[in-house]
């Protein structure tokens, strides 16, 4: 299967994910506003997505990912069968012991991650209780982890990429008949988000580990101490460990930064986490679309490429996905700048959210606009560190962003207030991105085909011209005025981005680009 097929297998589950989170994103911004309990609700479903990451996508994946291709291409499928129910052994009993020490500890968590909740002792409260529901998510989706993994290991990119879609499904379900039920009950009804999270982690893990089993590839995990030792002792594991330590130090490093900035938001004005939640949610759709499918796709075809020793195969497949990121990411990035109002309007502007909402959402996701080429880029580059089995520099990069972060946002949040955090951040990434392609290319990991330099300036010409109309869109109509008017509001803002779409991608075909040879390509 091609490069261009996986991802735009993964492309299009992602976006279907993408379309029910926002679904589910516009019916709890309706149904509950940006208040003291959304706020709540953001911090705690964020506590356990944070540790996810920790032992699920982010850190374990880096380290097994890239031991997982290597063993499969050196070793055949047997002892790589051995090696996934190992991993998955220790993996598990580690799960096990974190859920129920994070269950005891989730008072402190959420202080330690929002302690300005406590300006309202109810938000506090319930944060500390959903957190304790949803805190056994993280064991369900570090292993749908795993079961990815290997999946996409397997070029089976499918299945990872659409189960996503049954957690935005049960939240929506839990939001539209769970909250009322709740109610009814005399339960604070925002508590039915945190049943639809831990819902749809079961669901997740079920459909995965399904797909595994056609397979032949579900892994045994054993329950006796004596297969945990044997577990830990083998040499793959050993080296997934060894590698997971400097990628947990490098994602550690990540979220230490949206704990700071979710600790500065929580004691910024009421609201202000969820304003940069609801962005967040919006900037995930490119991102998702381009960055983390590109990953998911390039991850273990370079590290098959590097296990084969084939260099060539491996610059050739990372100046590929650069050129995809240059095309794509870009335009979606003077999207969210000189258009975030509309977008932000029509996706959120309903029931209890109000249009003071709107304007606080639209400068966050201007924010994010600012540093999106840069987070999706590192969702290629990085790969070509992990593929050639090198956790480590990344880590570094990412302490000294870290700071440079946060140094931002000691000058920028008494200017923007919580519009400065997603901008810091934004900043940050765009650096990160920087600092990891001048790595790959002074170890000639990385070389350029030619090409470059033409390339980037018909695509800096095209977005010249869509920034003209959408910044024309954007003062031309009263986004917020026409609230009552749904489908008109919404027809507009679909005709827009089609004309867009039209008069960037016919501005590149008018400057030479040919479209079809590159994506062949």
């Amino acid at each position: 299967m091609s490069l261009i097929k996986s991802a735009s297998i993964v492309s299009l589950f992602t976006l279907v994910s993408r379309i029910t989170g926002l679904v589910r994103e516009l019916l709890i911004a309706s149904t509950f506003g940006a208040s003291a309990l959304t706020d709540a609700f953001n911090v705690a479903f964020r506590i356990p997505n944070l540790f996810r990451r920790f032992f699920g996508e982010g850190a374990f994946s880096q380290a097994f990912v890239p031991v997982l291709a290597a063993t499969k291409a050196q070793q055949g499928e047997a002892v790589t069968k051995v090696l996934i129910d190992d991993a998955a052994t220790v993996l598990t009993w580690a799960l096990l012991g974190i859920s129920i020490l994070g269950v005891a500890a989730s008072p402190a968590l959420v202080w330690a991650m929002a302690s300005g909740l406590q300006q309202n002792p109810q938000g506090f409260e319930v944060a500390v209780v959903m957190t304790r529901w949803m805190f056994p998510y993280i064991a369900f989706m570090s292993l749908v982890a795993l079961a990815a993994g290997v999946l996409n290991t397997w070029r089976r990119f499918a299945v990872p990429a659409a189960t996503p879609v049954l957690l935005n499904v049960c939240m929506i379900a839990a939001a539209w008949l769970g909250a009322p039920w709740f109610k009814t009950l005399g339960v604070e009804p925002i508590y039915a988000l945190a049943g639809g999270v831990l819902l749809g982690g079961v669901l997740q893990l079920a459909v995965q580990m399904l797909a595994l089993k056609q397979l032949g590839l579900h892994p045994r995990i054993a329950l006796r101490w004596s297969g945990l030792r044997a577990a830990w002792a083998d040499p793959g594991t050993k080296n997934i460990l060894k590698l997971m330590g400097p990628a947990l130090l490098g994602v550690s490093v990540a979220h230490i930064s949206m704990l700071i900035n979710t600790q500065i938001a929580s004691h910024l004005a009421t609201g202000s986490v969820s304003w940069i939640t609801y962005a967040d949610r919006l900037m995930e759709f490119p991102t998702a679309l381009l960055g983390v499918a590109m990953g998911v796709v390039l991850m273990p075809q370079l590290a098959g490429a590097r296990a084969a020793g084939d260099t060539a195969k491996y610059s050739a497949m990372l100046d590929w996905g650069l050129r995809l990121v240059v095309l794509l990411a870009v335009p979606c990035a003077v999207a969210l700048i000189a258009f975030a109002k509309p977008l932000v309007a029509v996706l959120y502007h309903y029931g209890a959210m109000t249009e003071v909402d709107v304007q606080k959402i639209s400068y966050a996701l201007m924010g994010w606009g600012v540093g999106l080429i840069g987070i999706v880029a590192i969702k290629v580059l990085a790969p070509g560190y992990y593929a050639n089995q090198d956790t480590k520099t990344p880590v570094y990069i990412a302490i000294a962003v870290l700071i440079i972060t946060q140094l931002l946002n000691i000058w920028l949040v008494p200017l923007f207030a919580h519009a400065a955090l997603t901008l810091s951040i934004g900043i940050g990434a765009m650096i990160n991105a920087v600092w990891l392609l001048v790595g790959l290319l002074r170890r000639g990991s990385y070389k350029p085909e030619p090409g470059w330099g033409v390339f980037v300036l018909q695509v800096v010409a095209a977005c010249a011209l869509l920034m003209v109309f959408l910044m024309w869109a954007n003062g031309a109509f009263a986004w917020t005025e026409m609230r009552s008017e749904s489908i008109k509001r919404i027809g507009l803002l679909a005709l827009i981005l089609t004309a867009s779409a039209a008069i960037y991608f016919g501005a590149l075909w008018a400057a030479g680009l040919k479209l079809r040879q590159f994506l062949r390509r």
